[in-house]
């Protein structure tokens, strides 16, 4: 069933498998929304819900663990990317686990890559469309400061969407969603505090001093965006699934058994919570 709603994603690194398990019982319940946007892994694992593609999202994130052509210093010291992006965005896509590009094709559904100009400081909003061609606006929202490249797209370039809106509900609201389903990686309770970067931010990002500012604001913004999140999910007008209680999962993991486990923890928290989000949705 397509919902005439909005569906935001959170980023959070290795902590979207949570998302990942959210997104699986969203496709076994046949869930879809008219429009979609992904913050850095949400918009990788978005991908996958919008190709319908069970499973997949995890296995991206789980499959190739060990593998040192995956992700590493190595990689870093290679690439200038902690995950290398011809493995991420080429070959596992293309070759070792297939992206179904005709379902995705087919779909409604409309996805978005949220990601940061670091030239403006401004987030963009940019359509997946083609992904074959746009595969790179996925990249740029995944992006990290510090351990990945600025990516370009024509004359901009962008790093990671979290830096400008790390949920960007009030923009599914300007664009028209008068209903939206938001999924956070992070748990109840949490507030972001300031970053510890900041020495190592100016430095790297000297020639682009909005990325500093964003960062050194960025507790600022994100908390402000959980209060407006708060009153949405007060108002009926937002529906928040999110971890109930702090993953031992880091950003950056390589245990896959605490991987699986918060797998299963978002597809449960989904599970429990879908009746009301059904309400919500048809009400």
């Amino acid at each position: 069933m397509l919902y005439q709603a909005g569906l935001v994603l959170e980023g959070g690194g290795m902590k979207g498998v949570y998302t990942a398990g959210v997104l699986d019982f969203f496709l076994d319940q046949g869930i879809d929304f008219a429009k979609c946007y992904g913050v850095s892994a949400g918009a990788c694992h978005l991908c996958s819900y919008l190709s319908k593609q069970r499973g997949r999202a995890y296995a991206v994130a789980a499959d190739y663990l060990d593998d040192p052509n995956y992700w590493g210093i190595s990689s870093l010291l290679r690439t200038g990317d902690l995950f290398n992006v011809d493995m991420c965005y080429r070959q596992i896509p293309e070759t070792l686990n297939p992206f179904d590009y005709e379902t995705y094709d087919k779909n409604p559904s409309k996805g978005y890559a949220v990601v940061t100009n670091i030239e403006t400081g401004r987030a963009e909003y940019i359509p997946f469309g083609d992904l074959h061609e746009n595969i790179r606006a996925v990249r740029a929202s995944a992006s990290l400061p510090l351990v990945s490249r600025n990516v370009r797209i024509g004359d901009s370039l962008y790093l990671d969407g979290g830096l400008a809106d790390p949920i960007p509900l009030l923009h599914s609201v300007l664009d028209g969603n008068r209903k939206n389903v938001v999924i956070m990686t992070k748990e109840v309770g949490y507030r972001r505090k300031p970053s510890k970067n900041l020495g190592l931010i100016r430095l790297r990002y000297a020639r682009y001093p909005k990325v500093y500012e964003l960062m050194k604001n960025r507790h600022i913004e994100y908390n402000k965006t959980l209060d407006y999140l708060q009153e949405q999910v007060n108002n009926k007008t937002a529906f928040l699934i999110r971890p109930q209680v702090k993953s031992d999962v880091g950003r950056i993991e390589k245990d896959e058994k605490k991987l699986k486990a918060l797998y299963e923890e978002g597809y449960e928290e989904a599970r429990r919570c879908h009746k009301g989000l059904m309400e919500f949705l048809e009400g």
